[in-house]
């Protein structure tokens, strides 16, 4: 059974003076970077994402923290902890992601395939489940 996303790690560079860590679309990161946006300050207990993606692939990184991300395609679900700021997820369309579990401070930043565009986004899970079906 493959698994639904995919850790990549990044090059990370060690250095006394703080570590250094890059990530170049179409060479680390396997489309061409549209957009990025981070989320901070989230509360304890809440919840974020709660949607899928018609054509937008991610790649989340926990740049500080920890916190886990949950995808589903419609039949199962895998969780994934991310906390370390060296290694992202990368996740396809058509997978319904939920962020939660946010530590103290935690910083979550996304890189994108693509512009922001409303049309893209599939914000209820009936929703979902009737585009995998159709897709499927």
């Amino acid at each position: 059974m493959n698994p639904l996303g995919t850790i990549i790690p990044l090059p990370k560079h060690d250095d006394p003076r703080g570590n250094l860590t890059v990530a170049e679309g179409g060479t680390h990161i396997p489309f061409e970077i549209a957009r990025a946006y981070w989320l901070t300050d989230v509360p304890g207990g809440e919840c974020r994402g709660g949607h899928a993606h018609r054509k937008c692939r991610s790649f989340i990184v926990a740049a500080n923290g920890s916190f886990d991300v949950t995808l589903d395609n419609g039949e199962r679900r895998e969780t994934y902890h991310l906390n370390h700021p060296w290694e992202g997820l990368l996740v396809e369309t058509g997978l319904w992601r939920t962020l939660d579990d946010f530590s103290s401070g935690a910083v979550c930043m996304v890189l994108a395939s693509e512009p922001y565009e409303e049309e893209d986004y599939i914000r209820e899970y009936e929703d979902f489940l009737n585009y995998v079906k159709k897709e499927g």
